[in-house]
């Protein structure tokens, strides 16, 4: 407070000096400004402005430190969150290729199968083919067998019937009417 007076006794002393009259008479100006001026100050004093304003600005600095603290938390958080994601990208990045790696190896397998596949259907085949072609072979066997037995019993019954008589064509078939009956009884 006395620093206040004798910085306004100061200030407005110069001027003062230059008047004229006594500088305590209330017929000067100026001694009348000081004295509103030091009650306005004392005055101020008096509500505890200074203190007020002090608080006002310990506040005012005290929102903004918290401001800040905050922000500064929201900037850990979001870095946090942000560390997060980028770990969970890493993550389906990697996933997705053990996924590709997996469907690459399965698509392997799976074309090694079918051309497993395809040589077992390929070998049942071929031994289908053999298998109609032996039965083919033999049809045709047996039908040329079959074939050259008519014709033998053809080209037989034809000699047979050349040098065959009535007589003993007779007795054939009373022989062979023999033979049936004692087969059959």
């Amino acid at each position: 407070m006395r620093k206040l007076m004798t910085l306004a006794l100061i200030a407005s002393g110069s001027p003062a000096l230059a008047a004229s009259g006594p500088f305590f008479s209330l017929g000067n100006t100026d001694f009348i400004v000081l004295l509103a001026f030091l009650l306005f100050i004392a005055v101020l004093i008096y509500f505890k402005v200074p203190g007020l304003l002090g608080g006002m600005l310990d506040k005012r600095a005290e929102g903004i430190r918290n401001e800040l603290d905050e922000a500064r938390a929201i900037r850990e958080e979001a870095q946090t969150l942000l560390a997060s994601y980028e770990r969970k990208q890493q993550e389906v990045k990697e996933q997705a290729a053990r996924i590709v790696e997996h469907a690459k190896e399965e698509a392997r397998l799976a074309g090694d199968k079918a051309q497993e596949d395809l040589k077992a259907s390929i070998a049942r085949r071929m031994a289908a083919a053999e298998d109609q072609i032996a039965s083919a072979q033999a049809g045709a066997v047996k039908e040329v067998r079959d074939r050259a037995a008519a014709v033998a019993i053809a080209a037989a019954e034809q000699v047979i019937a050349k040098q065959m008589t009535a007589a003993d064509a007779g007795k054939l078939i009373d022989d062979a009417i023999a033979q049936a009956g004692a087969k059959l009884h």
